[in-house]
């Protein structure tokens, strides 16, 4: 079975889980204005820019009205700006081949990543000693990349271990049980982890690889949003530019708006919010006019076109519009 046709069974039992949590719906305080439905995943990363708009009612202050809803990991929420169920997500970097593919527009850049880990039961010391292990990873995700990076490096292939497609919260109890040697994965998560499996082993993390690739998480729209809802794109671009704005200003105070959001403690958050790199508005601005993120993104189409789940990349300045963010500054 396809990526894609796991994807699309796993989606409707997404939106389907979604309805019933409490992130889901949270809104943007306002009662009235233009709907827009935003995916987002429970972390730092990918609800900090919400929580904030909500809080502060930068919704309503460009007149659109949020249905947010929360989802395990990035794909799920390209398909469903495929299907028309979403008009904003926002991905992780192992998700960005999505729309390097033409499946969706990369509409703002938000942090750099560094969540990322491969991990593995107590006794193995090396990535060498991956031969033969088992290991879980959710596919098409930030997690199968730091995995694969973290092979190439040790001279290993898939073929020389044993690959297991795992959703989120499998991997989790999967490693807690034993059930897995070692998986790709990520933080908030493997902290949930660590309660059950102390001398669990970070063999490899994100920032092993900068030298290589940057992994830079994503706000990302449908297709047809970005080309034939304009000013509804322009309107949510503005509305995520001041909220980084606010993040950028408040570190404190956005980790206790996420948390608020989330539904967890603040330390938890924190922790989560240390293993990244926030990006400012400035320097989105700039480096998007430089050429940097185009350099970031290209860099990315590479690995995912060695790697075999990308064919060919449409190119950055065709799935990232950089006009539309920096343009959103000057309304």
């Amino acid at each position: 079975m396809t990526i894609r046709k796991r994807l699309l069974g796993a989606l409707a039992a997404a939106l389907l889980a979604a309805a019933t949590l409490t992130a889901c719906g949270s809104g943007s305080g306002s009662s009235s204005g233009e709907e827009v439905r935003f995916g987002y995943i429970g972390d730092y990363n990918g609800t900090s820019l919400l929580a904030i708009a909500n809080d502060q009612g930068l919704w309503a202050k460009y007149g659109l009205k949020a249905d947010t809803k929360v989802f395990t990991n990035g794909p799920l929420q390209i398909q469903a700006l495929g299907s028309g169920d979403l008009d904003f997500g926002y991905i992780g970097p192992g998700a960005m081949w999505l729309p390097a593919s033409g499946q969706a527009k990369v509409v703002a850049l938000n942090t750099l990543g560094n969540s990322d880990r491969v991990i593995t039961q107590a006794g193995t010391t090396g990535l060498a000693g991956l031969r033969g292990k088992t290991i879980g990873v959710p596919q098409g995700t930030s997690g199968e990349m730091i995995l694969t990076l973290a092979l190439q490096q040790a001279g290993l292939t898939k073929n020389d271990v044993k690959i297991v497609p795992m959703d989120a919260s499998t991997i989790v109890s999967a490693f807690s049980s034993k059930k897995i040697d070692a998986a790709g994965f990520w933080y908030p998560a493997i902290a949930t982890i660590k309660k059950q499996v102390p001398d669990l082993v970070e063999l490899a993390k994100d920032s092993d690889f900068a030298s290589q690739l940057q992994f830079p998480t994503a706000f990302v729209a449908g297709n047809d949003v970005v080309t034939k809802q304009q000013d509804k794109a322009r309107k949510v671009v503005s509305v995520l530019r001041d909220a980084m704005k606010y993040r950028s200003a408040n570190p404190e105070q956005a980790v206790k708006l996420t948390a608020k959001m989330l539904k967890t403690d603040e330390g938890t958050v924190a922790a989560d919010a240390a293993n990244n790199q926030v990006l400012n508005v400035d320097d989105l601005d700039r480096m998007t006019q430089d050429g940097t993120i185009d350099g970031w993104l290209s860099k990315m189409d590479q690995y995912f076109t060695a790697s075999g789940q990308l064919k060919q990349s449409v190119g950055p300045k065709t799935y990232y519009t950089g006009d539309l963010f920096t343009s959103a500054g000057r309304s």
